[in-house]
């Protein structure tokens, strides 16, 4: 080996040193070989002789490991110690040779692997008394997960709530297992679903995750990486029941975990990777190595990091940390192993052993020997100044993606099993009762099934429930052939006197009589294939919002979101509520966001949010405050005129004068006529289903999702039923639902050929186009109250998003020394995504349109924005909100032009019915001269369509242009990021400019800029009104292109869609509604809302309040009720409890 003399002049402290860069400890230590020409090293044989005496460095370990790639780039650089000799002992001398024959060495590092005979590692350590890196016994422990977890609890080191069950007949005690629908019980400890099921014995990697039912059930198999794959979804919902394991809390780590790799108690290299749990597909680069990125641990991890060296005495040591609701947990201890592919590791790592080894050996040896000082502080790399704002939050409300038809049934229940039932599930409590769990709704399915026994037995009986509406519950009930709480739930509501329960629309009117409860069973409205599609596309679409988004990340586009995301400097939280269908599109969009692959039940456990607790994101639909009661009954009775719209109707049906509710009136013009119409047709749908049904070639018919004939006859049968009264009036509030049929069947069965539906969906989407934004309040004032009723907890919600970005600066960070090319390394990007149904997203535009952002009549963008939602006829699935909020480095911290806030919005999925008739934006982030806003008002398709493919470079021509690189003086206000593949978000100089725009910098040839008008990604989510162009998202051109699929040539047109989803309908593109909102202004609209309302809601509860205590005289802690249907009490908003409950 050879040797240099050691530097001198060096002290003697020790740092704590945090190996994640290309520099930090360098290369050379004390008393290590510089590089020299070949012809210096000759000189050096021959005229010098090694310093004497060697301390010999023995490597005990399997061939695979000793000889592996990290290992051969450390021992490499410790033989540049002087005084340090390097052997490695055979595979062949460990397994066959007697110790007494193994060379002998003075320091030792050994560690276990498979087929390692450490009993005779041990044995070696004993005879020859070298100094060891890696403790011998404590290895033993490590294979034991129940040891290892027993020292990291005696260390006060956190890690998640366990039980272990250990199947040994020597210890029955501690083999007591319960196994339950979405739980199990271990030993006394319970652990609801998810959980986790580890082996004891830490060489067996098969370690199995088992999700809820309400999630779709079955388990993750987590295994040793083979290929690309190191875990795979398995149905399989049962536990094992041979051998013993460890049984976990699950954390919700958000699908990133952390490898955390000592050397030395001073000294943590720690990465983050994709969970494998969360779809098994390992991402890899283009040397098919795991994608893996350095991250910097907090002062706490560092100190666990210390403590895990320290109790298992093993100087190299990995483990893994799970981060989780703010806090790290320890899941594993891995013993010794070693970064791959850091050569600033290697470095750092070689450094550390030999000094270590000099340390504790070169005094026995006389060898004069000094610790180095190195200088801990890494330079930081500055965050980017100049005209460069920087993205900090993207806050997005999303409706949820294309759904099967809703169905509702409401009945009066009396018989004392239901109320036994409401009972047992704390229904008391609150007076309301939703049951959606398996085996919840397996009782109702049972309570069903004995009454209508007992009713074949005793017609006449004591039961008061009717027949046909139990038998129509059960039916519900056993469609599909098992539960889930995806696609059915029962809804109870107490009422301390009886109601009358129909499906005409009336609310539940109270009459003398004893209590009842009203069960609404609500089944249908899942998430169909191409709900998922719509989802996962457009989260594929969505990273463009971020910096860096057409880049590529294994392959994938958008390498600057997956980066951000993989390295903590992505802050991103997915909430969604509780319907089966919102949480589905949720899972598939944050699918496609982060390039996921597999099921989504796992990403919907781990990524997903539930945010039903509160109320953020759910809403009780059964439960209307009065100002809904009142605007309802308006819209009722002037629907209910047969005769023409009249200049008053106008006036009480449409004072806001929305652009989309007049053009809807003008088609419907005699409310009543257009109901006979659509009735006539219903008739003539549902004769034609039954003829269809007695063909024999339908026999076996499937319709789209799985359902037959049969089926689609039920729900059509039950809104013929249901839409005309036995008094001849029409149920107006079945129209919704009317539309919300024809337009599944003419969007995923139009292969049936039925006549009349194009007519029926023209004239009920005429219908629910002044019905559905009608409920939610006719004049301004009752819009604004409605919508502040439903979504107020997400108003607060939101404002608190804003305000915590320019706050908290304390997430975990990128370590900077591998930040080159991010912006702002120190700084994070906040996302917070909200996945809901219309009822929000209705509420929250209206908030944002009534609520008084800023003076329409002093503000022409906001005019502007107003016009095009007035024109919007439909908030459809995948409808977005978004607001965005960007950091201008160069202002004064404390300066209102220091946060900058955009508003954008799209209107979702494309109907069927809209070609050429849906209203034009002005684009995504529009210039703000007058002559560039001008567009033609037609259809999004036909904008410009002569000139799309000059714009695009007309526009880029007409913007200043950007100087070369970041680094240069500002004489540009554009800057752009010269690093290919890359896209940087570029903005004006000035922030304050009503029209302040950006654009995306792109490296793609011009010839594709022309095609795409913002490069492939861009081209699905941004209106490019603009630039010329108008797309739509996702783009499943380039999906299908890109999976060899085949597309109609009418994709084009409304109905684009590719091979196993129906037609899926593209999305309309963001619009922005506003671009230069200061911070200060949206909090201050926000806070002015919120406080409005939370003063209304105290004045009602005082008066709910003073009125409870008036009807003290009844025993029935039920009896306040009676206070929500009195006239005189004017609710101003939705109670989110009952009153008793206050």
């Amino acid at each position: 080996m050879w040797s240099l003399p050691a530097s001198e002049g060096e002290s003697a402290t020790a740092h704590f040193f945090l190996g994640a860069g290309d520099e930090g400890l360098g290369i050379r230590g004390i008393g290590m070989r510089t590089e020299e020409s070949d012809s210096e090293l000759l000189e050096d044989e021959e005229d010098e002789v090694p310093p004497e005496p060697q301390i010999i460095v023995g490597i005990c370990a399997m061939t695979k490991k000793s000889k592996s790639k990290p290992m051969t780039q450390i021992l490499e650089r410790l033989c540049r110690f002087d005084y340090l000799t390097v052997i490695i002992l055979g595979e062949d001398v460990i397994l066959n040779e007697p110790v007494e024959n193994w060379p002998s060495c003075h320091c030792l590092i050994s560690f276990h692997s498979k087929g390692f005979p450490l009993d005779k590692a041990v044995a070696y350590s004993k005879l020859r008394n070298p100094f060891l890196i890696n403790d011998l016994a404590m290895q033993y422990y490590i294979q034991d997960r129940r040891e290892v977890y027993r020292i990291l609890q005696e260390e006060g080191i956190d890690l998640p709530r366990y039980a272990v069950l250990n199947r040994d007949p020597a210890r029955p005690e501690e083999c007591n297992l319960i196994e339950g629908e979405d739980q199990v019980e271990v030993n006394g400890a319970v652990f609801p679903k998810p959980f986790v099921e580890k082996p004891v014995s830490a060489e067996d990697h098969n370690v199995y995750i088992y999700y809820p039912s309400s999630a779709g059930g079955g388990s993750q198999r987590l295994f040793r990486k083979i290929g690309s794959r190191s875990s795979v979804y398995s149905p399989e919902s049962s536990v094992r029941k041979t051998g013993s394991y460890i049984y976990e809390e699950f954390m919700p780590t958000d699908g990133t975990d952390v490898k955390v790799y000592t050397v030395g108690p001073d000294y943590a290299h720690a990465e983050a990777r994709k969970s494998p749990a969360l779809d098994g597909k390992v991402e890899r680069d283009s040397e098919g190595k795991e994608i893996r990125y350095p991250v910097m641990l907090t002062a706490m991890e560092k100190l666990v990091a210390r403590k895990v060296c320290v109790a298992f005495k093993q100087t190299v040591c990995g483990f893994d940390l799970l981060r989780a609701n703010g806090h790290s947990f320890v899941c594993d201890v891995n013993g010794f192993s070693f970064v791959k592919n850091s050569m600033k590791y290697y470095d750092d790592c070689a450094k550390i052993l030999g000094n270590t080894i000099m340390r504790e050996l070169a005094p026995q040896f006389q060898i004069p020997w000094s610790i180095p000082t190195e200088a801990e502080d890494i330079p930081i790399v500055p965050t980017t100044s100049g005209t460069m704002m920087e993205l900090r939050c993207v806050i997005a409300i999303i409706r949820h993606g294309d759904r099967t038809p809703k169905q509702k049934m409401k009945m009066e229940v009396t018989h004392p099993r239901f109320f036994s039932l409401f009972e047992k599930h704390g229904g008391y409590k609150t007076g309301k009762l939703k049951l959606k769990r398996p085996e919840q709704l397996q009782e109702v399915l049972d309570i069903t099934r004995l009454l209508l026994a007992e009713l074949e037995k005793e017609p006449g009986g004591e039961i008061e429930e009717k027949t046909g509406k139990l038998e129509q519950l059960k039916s519900v009930l056993e469609m599909y052939g098992h539960f889930s709480g995806i696609n059915r739930k029962v809804q109870l509501t107490y009422y301390p006197h009886e109601v009358k329960a129909s499906n005409e629309g009336q609310d539940p009117q109270p009459k003398a009589l004893g209590p009842s409860l009203l069960l609404v069973l609500k089944w249908g409205g899942e998430l169909t294939p191409a709900g998922r599609v719509q989802a996962e596309e457009l989260g594929r679409a969505f990273r463009c919002m971020y910096p860096g988004g057409q880049g590529d990340y294994a392959g994938f586009p958008g390498c600057g979101l997956l980066r951000l995301h993989s390295t903590f400097r992505h802050d991103l939280k997915i909430y969604a509520s509780d319907e089966g269908r919102v949480q589905m599109t949720a899972a598939a969009f944050a699918k496609g966001l982060l390039a996921l692959e597999g099921e989504l039940t796992p990403i919907l456990v781990q990524m997903v949010k539930s945010a039903n607790m509160n109320g953020l994101l759910d809403s009780d639909g059964d439960s209307l405050s009065s100002c809904q009661h009142r605007v309802k009954a308006r819209l009722h009775h002037i629907l209910q005129q047969d005769a023409p719209f009249g200049p008053e109707d106008y006036d009480k049906l449409a004072p806001t004068g929305s652009t989309s509710l007049l053009n809807s009136m003008a088609v419907i013009q005699n409310p009543v006529k257009v109901c006979d119409q659509v009735f006539a047709l219903i008739e003539n749908l549902t004769h034609q289903i039954r003829e269809r049904m007695q063909d024999p070639k339908s026999v076996d018919l499937q319709l789209y999702h799985s359902e037959t004939l049969e089926l689609m006859l039920q729900r059509w049968s039950k809104l013929e039923r249901d839409f005309r009264q036995k008094s001849g009036r029409y149920d107006i509030s079945k129209i919704p639902d009317i539309y919300d049929c024809v337009k599944y069947d003419v969007q995923h069965n139009a292969s049936l050929g039925l006549q009349g539906t194009a007519e029926l969906l023209r004239l009920s989407k005429a219908l629910a186009d002044v019905v559905i934004p009608q409920e939610y309040g006719i004049s301004r004032e009752e819009k604004l109250e409605i919508a502040v009723g439903f979504c107020l907890p997400l108003l607060r919600k939101i404002l608190l998003d804003l305000q915590r970005t320019h706050e908290d600066e304390s997430v975990n960070k990128l370590h900077p020394l591998y930040s080159r090319g991010v912006l702002s390394p120190g700084r994070h990007v906040r996302t917070r995504l909200y996945f809901t149904s219309e009822s929000h997203v209705h509420s929250l535009l209206s908030v944002f349109r009534y609520g008084g952002l800023l003076d329409e009549t002093q503000d022409a963008q906001w005019q502007r924005a107003l016009n095009y939602l007035s024109a919007i006829s439909e908030l459809n699935y995948m409808t977005q909100i978004v607001i965005m909020l960007y950091e201008d480095n160069t202002r004064d911290p404390l300066s209102e032009e220091r946060f900058h806030v955009e508003l954008h919005f799209s209107p979702g999925v494309k109907g069927v019915e809209e070609e050429g008739s849906a209203p034009t934006g002005y684009g995504f982030r529009p210039a703000s001269s007058e002559n560039e806003m001008k567009t033609d008002q037609g259809s999004m398709e036909n904008l410009c369509p002569g000139k799309a493919s000059d714009e695009p470079d007309r526009a880029l021509q007409t913007s200043p242009q950007p100087s070369e690189g970041p680094g240069l003086p500002r004489r540009s206000p554009l800057i752009r990021n010269r690093k290919a593949g890359s896209m940087e978000v570029l903005s004006e100089t000035s922030s304050s400019r009503p029209g302040g725009y950006r654009l995306f910098s792109s490296s793609r040839p011009p010839t594709e800029m022309k095609q795409s008008g913002l490069g492939s990604q861009c081209t699905g989510l941004f209106s490019t009104t603009v630039l010329g162009g108008s797309s739509s998202a996702p783009n499943l051109q380039d999906y299908a292109r890109s999976h060899g699929k085949k597309l109609p040539s009418a994709s084009l047109k409304h109905r684009d869609g590719f091979e196993g989803c129906s037609m899926v309908p593209t999305i309309y593109p963001l619009e922005t509604l506003h671009n230069a909102l200061s911070l200060r202004q949206v909090s201050e609209f926000l806070s002015r809302v919120c406080q409005r309302h939370t003063e209304a809601q105290v004045q009602v509860s005082a008066a709910l309040f003073d009125s409870m205590h008036s009807n003290q005289a009844s025993n029935s802690p039920f009896s306040p009720p009676r206070t929500l249907h009195s006239p005189t009490l004017h609710l101003r908003q939705r109670s989110e409890k009952p009153p008793w409950c206050k």
